[in-house]
């Protein structure tokens, strides 16, 4: 379905970029007055309303207006990826370097010497294709994005569909398939940061959860030693509920992907958001600072409190880890991912 306006699905522009390509957004909107926006841009989350207290609307995602905003995001110091799905492989790569089938490969390095979250474009600044949508009980988009051989120096013509649906239990599920030509390597998340007093409010006093006494330990560039320690040796107190940290930039162990991974709730909004996946890992981050020359949704001013991201996902740098989970795709094989973000009103 293209081009379609209906009550619970609307295509709207959302700007153009440098070489006059049109970019699109699309809303979905439940019966419970939840709204989820995408744009093709990157597969991006802009915004996600939902009710909390006296059931006031809540955006709890941070983002931009329109395109021009994401696209001059990529041009801080610290660019924050609002929202896109990361790939081919989130999180980071030690040296850009990784073996496979007997042949070494060098990624494009973007964080100094080393590979982050797919490299220097990487799947959030490609254009999707919206290929399908949705609007049964619970609306749906699906994008796709064909990713060439050789791109960011990866093996393998592949590719990734991106669904997303939002449902009458106020879930937004987020599920990725992709397949590849050749054998290869694939890590995929999504990158949106939460707030759930709203995008232009702060996390310090929500409460996290996260149902794991384990972390990966990474040395003074964050990168994974291999080894597994406990979250309290490095000052995570999360097993009961606890203050959002100020600084945190770490991936939990999830022992179980049958239970909750992690929880955030918010006493001023009254909101409950819990995540669930079957990835080995949600890496948990804290930040969002766009300093004062980019302004965010409704001329927000971002900082490193703005927002908090799960990132369901394999170990970072997993391709050059045996003791982690197999990051490798084989020819014809399928990837699957899923994520569940569900939002309850506790009051």
């Amino acid at each position: 379905m293209n081009n379609t306006t209906s009550l619970n699905f609307i295509e709207k522009p959302f700007g153009t970029l440098p070489n006059s390509t049109e970019i699109k957004s699309y809303t979905l909107t439940n019966s419970k007055g939840s709204q989820l926006t995408v744009t093709n841009y990157g597969a991006t989350i802009t915004s996600l309303k939902v009710l909390g207290n006296n059931n006031q609307s809540v955006d709890v995602v941070l983002g931009f207006d329109d395109v021009q905003g994401y696209i001059d995001s990529y041009s801080l110091p610290s660019a924050p990826y609002f929202g896109a799905v990361m790939g081919r492989y989130a999180g980071r790569i030690k040296n850009g370097k990784f073996t496979l089938n007997g042949t070494d490969y060098q990624l494009n390095t973007n964080l100094g010497d080393h590979h982050l979250h797919g490299g220097t474009v990487g799947f959030g600044r490609a254009v999707w294709k919206m290929t399908e949508a949705g609007i049964a009980t619970n609306p749906f988009i699906k994008l796709q994005y064909m990713s060439p051989d050789g791109e960011e120096q990866y093996p393998g013509e592949m590719t990734i569909e991106v669904t997303y649906t939002l449902t009458e239990d106020n879930e937004v599920i987020a599920e990725y398939a992709a397949v590849s030509d050749k054998d290869t390597v694939i890590n995929l998340t999504q990158h949106s940061y939460f707030n759930l007093d709203g995008h232009t409010g702060n996390v310090k006093d929500q409460q996290l959860q996260v149902f794991t006494d384990t972390i990966v330990e990474t040395d003074s560039l964050n990168i994974p030693t291999g080894n597994f320690i406990a979250a309290a040796d490095k000052g995570y107190h999360f097993l009961t509920p606890n203050h959002c940290p100020e600084v945190i930039d770490t991936s939990f162990v999830i022992k179980d992907n049958s239970q909750v991974a992690a929880l955030l709730t918010s006493e001023k909004s009254g909101l409950k958001m819990t995540v669930q996946t079957n990835q080995p890992s949600v890496h948990i981050y804290v930040g969002g600072n766009c300093g004062n020359e980019l302004k965010g949704k409704d001329g927000a001013v971002y900082h490193s409190l703005s927002g908090i991201c799960f990132e369901t996902q394999n170990f970072p740098d997993a391709p050059n880890r045996d003791n982690f989970p197999s990051a490798v795709l084989r020819k014809g094989e399928k990837y699957y991912q899923k994520t569940v973000f569900k939002f309850e009103n506790n009051k």
